[in-house]
């Protein structure tokens, strides 16, 4: 695996540590998705701690920065659950295995049909952030559930193989969630089938991956990345694009301004409407969480693009 973390080194520069040995075991997921997920596949199963390390509202992590508390979060892990693909350059570049005992589940391990960024967005990425380790691959894998029914089965799968004695109670409730989003992947797919526009715009590529199993065309993209807004050349060339393709709806995110998206809306006469990729969500969610928020875009894409 390429990212074992260096940041765990300063953990224990700074006197963090480990905890002391107890029969819980820590997990500890990075992001608000992987946590939803973890949460999942572990259900009510005793001696576990789940924790998440980010706060639920942090959204996409590309410009995060480490506090004292998510090292102490880190210190006390017996195992780091991460999306992977480089969303979490925050961590640190490889390092040895510097916390004995730290076991590191990548979640996009093992899943297919991970795409790449497109070229505008890679060139932003690796441009914006030089310190991270961006692969040049789509990390929103979990804003499709398809993609999060894979991520499902992932971390089962290494968590069986960390902790034997649980592997018949992970598989059992990963199995159970994963089949939920299978269903609800199946549910987007035939709404695809009978939509009458089926060409978007979104706010940057985090539906990628929706939009492959929807049978959607993204005609354009209104932000190079999270952190990058368009020029007044980009906007003049999006609102042709969206013009010419005959966008049935520029879809924003509850998580980032709407403000671009108003002024093309206003300029070409396509409508708005917001969907959540579920990046964020209330320090409180419930485990079916994601379902809720996905069959609310289910609505929404009905809705604003029209079906037959």
């Amino acid at each position: 695996m390429r990212r074992i973390f260096s940041a765990i080194i300063l953990c224990v520069l700074l006197g963090f540590g480990f905890s002391p040995a107890s029969a819980q075991t820590h997990m500890l997921a990075t992001t608000f998705p992987v946590y939803q997920i973890l949460r999942n596949i572990v259900g009510t199963l005793p001696g576990t701690d789940i924790q998440l390390m980010l706060p639920a509202q942090a959204g996409c992590p590309h410009d995060y920065a480490l506090t004292p508390q998510d090292m102490r979060k880190l210190a006390q892990a017996d195992i780091l659950v991460i999306n992977g693909l480089g969303m979490e350059g925050f961590l640190g570049s490889p390092a040895a295995h510097t916390q004995k005992g730290l076991r590191i589940i990548d979640s996009s391990k093992g899943v297919s049909g991970i795409l790449p960024y497109s070229e505008t967005e890679r060139h932003e990425h690796h441009a914006g952030d030089h310190d991270h380790d961006h692969s040049g691959m789509n990390p929103h894998l979990f804003a499709s559930p398809r993609m999060a029914a894979q991520m499902t089965r992932s971390i089962a799968g290494q968590l069986a193989g960390l902790d034997p004695s649980n592997a018949a109670t992970y598989w059992s409730n990963a199995e159970n969630y994963a089949r939920r989003l299978d269903v609800l992947s199946d549910e987007f797919a035939a709404l695809g089938r009978k939509l009458k526009n089926t060409h978007i715009v979104t706010q940057h590529g985090v539906f990628d991956y929706l939009a492959r199993d929807m049978g959607l065309k993204v005609v354009a993209v209104i932000q190079a990345g999270e952190t990058q807004m368009p020029s007044a050349a980009d906007m003049i060339r999006l609102a042709k694009t969206i013009r010419e393709q005959r966008a049935g709806a520029i879809f924003t995110e509850p998580q980032y301004p709407d403000k671009i998206a108003a002024m093309l809306s206003r300029e070409t006469g396509v409508p708005t409407a917001k969907l959540d990729p579920v990046a964020t969500g209330p320090s409180d969610a419930a485990p079916e969480y994601y379902e809720t928020v996905m069959r609310r875009n289910l609505r929404t894409l009905e809705d604003t693009l029209g079906s037959n």
